[in-house]
């Protein structure tokens, strides 16, 4: 019965959309959302702490980035280890980074940098779940991600939404749903075009050129009678369930001149645009900059390609053949990350924003056949800034980059050190739809280095 009844509200607003609110408005992939949200998570017990962290821009380098030509050198091993890059001297004394970060190298002293990651996952997307929800996956439950966890308890600007992913939130081979078992709508709003382009705009984001504001207004006007009908009925039959209005949501973005001014980079001048870089990673960390801004609370800034089995030097470095200035992904995670850092901190945003830099796994301590590495979960860096934050290395690896050496952290410790961060208290329990509790932290333990 209450499928029958489910499935009639969605065919209801399946029909609104054809009627023009939603193709005009056309936010949150609404009609697929509103129609598959289940009924949602019950807190038991939220934060009532001070975050020292409003907001978070996670930087997901998806595929999984080598920890051994980025924030974990080896100069002294073998060439088959150490690879075709070179390391450079950090901020923080003793401290190296590879030759392809100069820019992050300077801002070292701002960086945590967690050399002993550690998971046994070295499939892309159940590496990307463990990486992204601090749970193994299982068939069982579909964990929630910690962005959407933090869209579900936090609350952020009215106008525009919680979690948003540019330029999307395929990540991990695309088979990873972030809402889990939480409602749909709590998934990140995926902008769904690229910042770097030269026509990029947020499709849809206005309305069509005849539907004025008076209409959308008696648009949402039939919504809310429909909504109110549907509300009475369930109530009638016992089957009354939380409400997710993303339809609401979508009208306030329509009509926000300040959710259009978010994603309008025309407004930054020419330096600012150069000095973030523009290949995707920089634009893409520009307007992360510009949501968190304005009251966004979870921004993913998804780059992709970091799947190098082959050509490091091309791929990482070079980024085409014979390129007389680098633009490889190596250079671009470079000039964005450093920028993002010190833009931050010149706009006094640093210490209200966390900044953590990851992928789902490393890459093989030797190189292979290909010029290249492969998949390498034993042990792998991740990167956190912001938030107060100072710079240090926590854990190490071996000589060969090749097992934790010291400090071993689980992905589920990451979960709770970005929770406790934020805010959120880690005894928090939320509720699957047919009422199993699942504390969010899966008994993780932040990491004191950090919060000292």
């Amino acid at each position: 019965m209450r499928f029958h009844q489910a499935n009639q509200r969605s065919v209801l607003r399946r029909d609104f959309v054809r009627m023009g609110f939603l193709g005009s408005v056309g936010l949150f992939q609404a009609t697929r959302r509103a129609a598959a949200d289940t009924p949602s998570a019950v807190i038991s017990n939220v934060a009532n702490k001070v975050a020292p962290a409003k907001s978070c821009i996670l930087i997901w380098l998806d595929g999984g980035p080598s920890h051994l030509d980025l924030f974990d050198p080896k100069p002294q091993a073998p060439v088959e280890v150490r690879g075709p890059f070179g390391s450079i001297r950090t901020k923080i004394p003793g401290v190296y980074f590879s030759e392809l970060l100069p820019q992050t190298a300077k801002i070292a002293d701002k960086l945590a940098v967690v050399r002993s990651m550690t998971s046994p996952l070295g499939e892309h997307n159940f590496g990307t779940h463990y990486l992204l929800t601090g749970y193994r996956p299982t068939p069982a439950v579909p964990y929630p991600a910690i962005s959407s966890v933090a869209n579900h308890l936090l609350s952020s600007s009215a106008d525009l939404p919680s979690n948003i992913a540019v330029p999307h939130h395929r990540v991990g081979g695309a088979n990873f749903a972030p809402q889990g078992f939480l409602p749909n709508s709590v998934a990140p709003f995926e902008i769904n075009a690229d910042p770097a382009d030269a026509d990029f705009h947020v499709q849809h984001l206005s309305p069509f050129l005849d539907v004025t504001p008076a209409r959308l207004q008696r648009r949402r006007s039939i919504l809310r009678q429909m909504d109110a009908h549907q509300a009475a009925f369930e109530q009638a039959n016992s089957t009354s369930q939380p409400r997710h209005d993303v339809f609401e949501q979508a009208f306030r973005m329509a009509v926000s001149t300040n959710a259009k001014s978010a994603f309008d980079l025309d407004q930054e001048t020419a330096d600012v645009r150069n000095r973030y870089g523009r290949k995707s990673i920089g634009q893409c960390c520009l307007l992360a900059r510009r949501l968190i801004e304005r009251g966004v609370r979870f921004v993913t800034v998804n780059n992709t390609g970091w799947d190098t089995h082959a050509n490091l030097v091309t791929r990482l470095q070079e980024g085409f053949t014979g390129a007389k200035t680098p633009v490889g992904l190596g250079p671009s995670l470079d000039q964005a990350f450093a920028t993002l850092i010190t833009d931050l901190e010149d706009r006094n945003l640093l210490d209200e924003t966390l900044v953590v830099v990851m992928g789902e796994f490393g890459r093989t301590p030797k190189l292979n056949t290909e010029g290249g590495r492969d998949h390498w979960p034993r042990v792998f860096s991740v990167v956190l800034a912001g938030a107060g934050i100072s710079g240090q290395v926590i854990g190490a690896s071996d000589d060969h980059g090749e097992s934790p050496a010291d400090r071993p952290v689980t992905p589920a410790d990451l979960a709770a050190t970005i929770y406790r961060l934020l805010g959120v208290d880690l005894n928090t329990v939320l509720h699957t739809p047919d009422g199993r509790p699942i504390r969010i932290s899966n008994h993780g333990q932040p990491l004191p280095e950090i919060f000292s």
